[in-house]
């Protein structure tokens, strides 16, 4: 096999300021993170690979929510969530509630590939960083003006009811096949802007917010956390899909059907063994980008 494909999502979310005032940059903050994943498959690279790399991109730009620019809690805290997994043997690893980590979808291979673990939180995560001399930055780093902004703003509302209706929200992931035939998907987010300490979504879950399968497809979720972790919207797709449902097909079903009764936002980028991508979100407006051997470089913000 030969084809090979990779796939990039920036978040899915109501439409925004910020986003109209700094579309070009968002552009060309994706189109980055695709040419440096497509890179790593061209020259015959493994689909894990490229898709830790590509979400190490998106976490190093500022523009989104993960690794330098998260959200802040209620605290004024950053604490970050991340996962990869590999569709070959189904092996994992997740991180959350990481501070100062530069990039937590390192530290999540970290804890797939040196651990017996797949999941791991706080302190615990951040000796594995240590120990294998993960790249720290100090917690300002990752305080960027307009997350501090949001913060700010969401602080001055009078009630938590108030707050609850601000769905600032924002994820990175990436999707991606190999040369070899083999899947891959990583998530990566700062959380919900003003969000309880401690707080976990789905980016960090497997079967969730990201979920790879070489006998279906790989997954990687964006949107309201709480609602992918109950709908385990990654691994239904993946079943769908080998229970022989065309990928797109699988995507819409669990996005606009099967998610009704719970109304959440939410969105997903996938890629199965044939190169196919499935893109679907009911939200206004998801950051996506994807590129493949059959398929020149595509970017879509709005539509």
């Amino acid at each position: 096999m030969d084809k090979i494909a990779i796939a990039v999502h920036g978040g899915a979310s109501e439409n925004y300021s910020f986003l109209q005032e700094h579309q070009k940059e968002f552009e060309e903050g994706m189109a980055q993170a695709i040419k440096k994943g497509y890179s790593i498959l061209e020259k015959g690279g493994s689909a894990l690979d490229a898709v830790e790399e590509t979400v190490a991109i998106l976490e190093d730009n500022p523009l989104f929510n993960a690794g330098r620019g998260s959200a802040l809690n209620c605290q004024g805290e950053v604490e970050m969530d991340a996962s990869i997994m590999s569709g070959k043997d189904l092996r994992a690893g997740s991180v959350s509630m990481v501070r100062t980590v530069k990039n937590p979808v390192h530290l999540a291979r970290l804890v797939m590939e040196k651990t017996r673990h797949v999941f791991l939180s706080g302190y615990g995560a951040l000796e594995i960083a240590k120990k294998h001399e993960v790249e720290i930055e100090a917690e300002s780093y990752f305080i960027t003006p307009y997350q501090y902004e949001m913060y700010q703003t969401l602080n001055r509302l009078e009630t938590l009811e108030d707050i609850q209706k601000k769905k600032l929200k924002g994820t990175v992931g990436a999707v991606a096949l190999d040369m070899q035939g083999n899947l891959a998907a990583a998530t990566s987010t700062g959380g919900t802007s003003n969000c309880l300490p401690g707080r976990i979504g789905d980016s960090c879950v497997i079967g969730a917010g990201c979920y790879a399968n070489n006998t279906s497809c790989a997954v990687s979720g964006t949107g309201e956390g709480e609602y992918l972790i109950r709908n385990v919207v990654g691994h239904t797709i993946s079943m769908m899909v080998e229970f022989d449902m065309p990928l797109q097909e699988a995507c819409d079903y669990v996005i606009h059907e099967r998610h009704k009764q719970l109304n959440g936002e939410m969105g997903v980028i996938a890629v199965n063994k044939h190169g196919d991508f499935g893109i679907s979100f009911n939200t206004e407006i998801m950051k996506r980008a994807w590129q493949s051997s059959s398929q020149k470089m595509q970017i879509r913000l709005f539509d």
